[in-house]
C-alpha cells in the first residue's frame, strides 16, 4: 500500500511575554487547513526577530518556508494558496450592507420579542430606527474624520462647517426617538431636514457633478462610495419622518 509523506512547513512568527503575532497566528492555522505539519519557531525576544529578519532579508514576520522556500508573510501564503486578499484601498459597500443587514435583524428579533411575530409594521419602523442609530455611531467613533469626509460633499455642511460635527449627534438623537416612538416634534423635523439635505447632496455630488467620493456614512475612515447607498440612507430618513408624519407610526 503506498503511503505518502506528510507535507511540511516551517514558521517563524512573533510570541513575547508583551505580544503575540495575530498574523502568525492565521498563517499557522492556514497552514494546518491546508494539511500541513507546521514546525513552529518561535521569536521571543525583538533582538530575536531583528536578528531573524536582517538573516532573512525580509521587512516583517511572520514568515513561512515550504520545501526550504521562502513563501513569506501571511498574505504570500494566501497567494501561495491561490487564495484571496483583501484590498485595503479598495472601494466596497461591505460595512453599509452590514449595517443594513443587522438593523433589520434587530427589528425583526425586537418585533417578535415585543408583539410575539418578527414581520409587522413596527418592525419597518424600527429598522429605519435602528439604522439610522448603528450609523451614527459609527460616524461618532471619530467625529473629526467623519466630518473631513462629509465637506467633501455636503451642501449645508459647506455653507455652515458646524453642521458637519452636529450631523452624528443629529441623526443619533432622531434615530432613538423614533425608536421609542416619542417626542415625534423633535425627531421628525431633525430627520427631514438631515434626510433632504443629505439627499440633495448625493445626487449633485454623484448623478449631476459625476464626482467619485467616499461616502461618509460609515464614519471617515471608510471605504464606500458615494452613491446610491447612501441615497438610501437619506431617503430611509425622509420616509420615516413622512411616516410619522401621517400619524401612521404608533
Amino acid at each position: 500500500m503506498a503511503t505518502f509523506a506528510p507535507k511540511k512547513a516551517t514558521i517563524y512568527r512573533m510570541v513575547m511575554p508583551t505580544h503575540t503575532c495575530p498574523y502568525g497566528i492565521k498563517a499557522k492555522d492556514l497552514l494546518r487547513r491546508q494539511g500541513y505539519e507546521v514546525e513552529d519557531h518561535w521569536l521571543r525576544t525583538r533582538e530575536e526577530t531583528d536578528a531573524f529578519k536582517a538573516e532573512h532579508g525580509v521587512k516583517t514576520t511572520p514568515q513561512t518556508f515550504i520545501g526550504g522556500e521562502r513563501v513569506g508573510g501571511y498574505d504570500d501564503l494566501r497567494r501561495f494558496f491561490g487564495k484571496t486578499v483583501a484590498d485595503p484601498t479598495a472601494v466596497t459597500y461591505r460595512p453599509v450592507a452590514v449595517v443594513f443587514a443587522m438593523a433589520a435583524l434587530m427589528a425583526l428579533a425586537a418585533s417578535y420579542a415585543v408583539l410575539g411575530t418578527p414581520f409587522t409594521v413596527r418592525a419597518g419602523e424600527w429598522f429605519i430606527a435602528f439604522s439610522m442609530c448603528v450609523l451614527a455611531m459609527l460616524k461618532l467613533q471619530n467625529v473629526e474624520s467623519f466630518s473631513s469626509m462629509f465637506l467633501n460633499y455636503d451642501l449645508l455642511a459647506k455653507r455652515w462647517v458646524p453642521y458637519s460635527y452636529t450631523y452624528p449627534y443629529a441623526e443619533g438623537a432622531a434615530g432613538v426617538l423614533m425608536a421609542a416612538g416619542v417626542l415625534t416634534w423633535l425627531s421628525v423635523p431633525i430627520a427631514l431636514v438631515i434626510g433632504t439635505t443629505g439627499a440633495v447632496s448625493v445626487i449633485k455630488a454623484v448623478y449631476v457633478d459625476k464626482r467619485e467620493l467616499k461616502c461618509a456614512c460609515v464614519g471617515g475612515d471608510s471605504n464606500v462610495p458615494l452613491g446610491f447607498l447612501s441615497l438610501t440612507e437619506n431617503v430611509m430618513m425622509v420616509a420615516m419622518a413622512i411616516w410619522m408624519v401621517l400619524g401612521v407610526a404608533h
